[in-house]
């Protein structure tokens, strides 16, 4: 299957009791389960007991257990409130009898009020000017360890483009901000609520490796141990997922082998569709 193929084959969610759904493993070749692909299967879990009419608006989870890629997820949906403008509703995502995630999320009605936002960053490079994560690997693909090559070049569903490349293969320490801009790899159905569940999939990509850019540090070294703690993502206006999002990160503080991130994306209209915070473990082993 083409890599966007398999991206809306992980959201095929089976219902296999009113409030429990099950869905498929997709190995993007790290050791464990990818973290975004919890938190938005278990976000359309959620969104499949709720009025299409209301959409997500936020979610707050915990990462409790790495997870397997050989073996399909449970989601026991737990339906806490439906109000008359807001629903909602608690996950639990389910491996081989033990619970490895733990998803709050929120629903309201869209209405009219206030508004205002954060402006988006200027001078950013457009992404037609710029070279995917894929294509900046492959071309130091003989720098890569052997065992981390297909990791690293295979095709993904969501395609992402760094503003900066050099951050990718260079180790010296810099500032912890990162820009990124993705999209899914193809159009997609005109589903709002399948467009949100691939926006929290792809919320958790790059956030952690931002707070290892002051210590020269990434995941794959062997003398490293890193891992998402929580993850709170905040929908603010409408977007497509298969369009252009710029993804603006930052890390404040580092301090108890925790690492604290932030994001914010963008529409190319400038936008602000979403905000993101993540706590995750970095150790030295």
């Amino acid at each position: 299957m083409s890599g966007l193929s398999k991206l809306l084959k992980l959201f095929e969610l089976e219902r296999i009791e009113e409030n429990i759904f099950r869905g498929i493993s997709y190995d993007l070749g790290f050791p464990n389960l990818f973290g975004g692909h919890v938190l938005g299967q278990a976000l359309l879990a959620a969104t499949h007991t709720v009025d299409a009419a209301r959409p997500a608006h936020s979610l707050h989870a915990y990462f409790l257990r790495p997870g397997d890629v050989s073996a399909p997820v449970v989601y026991q949906v737990d339906r806490i409130r439906d109000g008359r403008s807001f629903t909602t509703r608690h996950v639990l995502a389910i491996q081989h009898g033990r619970p490895i995630f733990d998803l709050s999320c929120s629903f309201q009605d869209v209405e009219p009020g206030f508004e205002h936002q954060e402006q988006m960053p200027e001078g950013i490079t457009p992404p037609e000017e710029l070279r995917s994560e894929r294509q900046i690997y492959e071309a130091v693909v003989d720098r890569i360890p052997e065992h981390l090559r297909d990791a690293l070049t295979r095709e993904r569903p969501v395609e992402i483009r760094p503003v900066d490349p050099k951050e990718k293969v260079n180790r010296e320490p810099r500032a912890a901000t990162k820009h990124i801009w993705f999209r899914a790899i193809d159009k997609m159905p005109d589903d709002p609520q399948l467009h949100s569940a691939v926006l929290a999939y792809a919320s958790d990509f790059e956030l952690l490796g931002t707070g290892m850019l002051p210590h020269g540090i990434k995941f794959q070294d062997p003398g490293v141990q890193a891992a998402s703690l929580d993850h709170a993502l905040w929908i603010h206006r409408p977007f497509r997922v298969d369009e252009w999002l710029l993804y603006s990160m930052d890390s404040p503080s580092a301090a108890d082998s925790r690492v604290l991130t932030r994001g914010k994306i963008f529409r190319r209209d400038g936008a602000l569709v979403a905000s993101v915070v993540q706590e995750g473990l970095v150790r030295k082993r």
